[in-house]
Formats: C-alpha cells, structure tokens, sequence
C-alpha cells in the first residue's frame, strides 16, 4: 500500500483493523508480513485477493461491528474456500489505536523511501511511456531530460528532473538502481549508459537501439572507456522476440525485464549478465 492512501484511508475512518498474514506454510498469495487495513465500509492494502481476502475482510468486519480488538484465523488454501494454492495461512486481526495507526504509517513510509530507483532518460514517447507504468509499481521512478517541454508532456505522477548534466543524476543514484537510456542524443546515450555501467552496482542498465547501436557502443566502452565491458547492458530493449515498435509495447516489455532484475538476487543477476 501507498503512504499517502493509507494516511487518507486513516483520516477518514474512525475504526480500522489491521489484518495482517503472520504464518504461511507451503503455497499462499502472499508472504509473511503482508498487511491490508479494513473499516465497516472501507479498505486499503491488500492480502493477496481472493476467497482468503474475502473471508479476512468479513472477519474484520464482523470484529468491529461486535466492538472487539483483535481476532485470529487459521485458513487453509484448498477446495473447501475456493483456491488452489495448496498451503495454509494463519492471520492476526487487531484494531489499531492511534500508536499503532501512527507506526503502521512510518513502516510504510520506511518502505517507500528504500523502494529502488527507477532512472529514464529521456522523456520522448518511450520515455513517457514507461513512466506511465512505472508510477504504478513499488519503484521510485524518476524522468529525467533537459528539454522542459517533453518533460511537460509526462502526466505520470512520478518525479520529474529538468538537467542540462544528466550524468549527474547517474552518479549520484544509489546502488542498486535500474537505469534505462533513450534520449534524443545517441552521444548522450552513450554517455549515460558508460557512466552507469561503470558504477558495477546497478541491477540493470538498458539502452533504446538497434544491434548495430550496440556494436557500436561496445567500441566506444572499450575505446574511449578504458576496455569498459558491455557484458551486463540490455541492447536492444523491449525486444522479446516481437517487432512492434509501438511506444506502449516497448515500455511494457522493458518494465517486465527491470521488475524481473530488481526482484531477483543480485549474485543470480550478475552471473547472467556475465554470461
């Protein structure tokens, strides 16, 4: 969930629950930890959907409506709810007073601000295409460009730097970011993708291009960079095996392969990239 919609959803409800997953074994649709909080006519967050997210939604509000404070269910995921996932949940119902309320919104705040970041460069119609997506995920995803206008053109609800040293941006980013080039400038792509390679901590380093772009940028790496490898850059991106070229279609394969990097283990990362 979103600081800013679970601080709302708390303005507004007087009485809320929080239900929270605190054991799984085998199979479930979200891990330990997992928190979603309910009012008689609202909620916020999520435990996965489902039959198991009914029956927790229902519980929390049958607690409330009978003026309890806490509660507990034991779920098995089989036939007899509906859902196949083959294991078993246990819950913790309780509602929360204002210390909780207020500790629930710094964990979540805490989340927030170690999200990974999320780097475009360029805000042309790939660009803003990805910000479109990315402003739905759990990344920080920040567009970056020099030219106001383009940037003026992104409605996405995600941070936006107007530069005119966009390499700054790449060195100061912190380890662990995705850094996705595709500016107007293909020396200026060349630039950005060096400077991120370079850093060796970054989960995923793509460019906009074709493969001739990539043999060339290979021979600039090793020719202007001091044998700077290529090895761990995604060129092409948003290829997939399809051709459409379609701003839209590009953006959602990329955003795919850089959730799929941020997600993995960066050791598992690293030796595909060298391989």
């Amino acid at each position: 969930m979103k600081a800013a919609d679970l601080i709302g959803f708390l303005e507004r409800e007087e009485r809320a629950m929080r239900v929270e997953i605190t054991r799984v074994r085998g199979s479930s649709p979200r891990e330990e930890g997992a928190v979603m909080v309910a009012s008689a006519s609202a909620m916020v967050g999520t435990i996965g959907g489902g039959q198991l997210e009914y029956m927790a939604l229902d519980e929390a509000r049958k607690l409330l409506k009978l003026g309890q404070t806490s509660g507990f269910m034991d779920v098995p995921l089989g036939p007899e709810i509906g859902q196949c996932c083959g294991g078993r949940v246990e819950i913790t119902l309780s509602e929360m007073d204002r210390v909780a309320r207020a500790k629930l919104v710094a964990d979540v705040e805490a989340q927030e601000a170690a999200l990974p970041h999320v780097y475009v460069f360029g805000a042309g119609h790939v660009g803003r295409a990805l910000a479109d997506l990315f402003q739905h995920l759990p990344v920080r995803c920040l567009l970056v460009d020099s030219r106001s206008e383009e940037l003026g053109l992104s409605q996405a609800n995600v941070e936006k730097r107007l530069t005119a040293l966009p390499e700054a941006d790449v060195r100061g980013a912190p380890a662990g970011s995705a850094f996705i080039v595709l500016t107007h400038d293909h020396a200026l792509d060349f630039l950005l993708t060096s400077e991120a390679l370079a850093r060796t901590d970054a989960r995923w380093v793509g460019m906009i291009g074709s493969a001739t772009k990539r043999v060339k940028f290979e021979r600039f790496a090793h020719c202007e960079c001091d044998g700077l490898s290529a090895a761990a850059l995604h060129c092409p991106i948003g290829a997939g095996g399809s051709k459409d070229k379609r701003p839209e279609v590009i953006a959602a394969m990329v955003v795919a392969d850089v959730l799929t990097a941020l997600t993995s283990e960066p050791a598992a990362q690293l030796q595909e990239a060298t391989q």
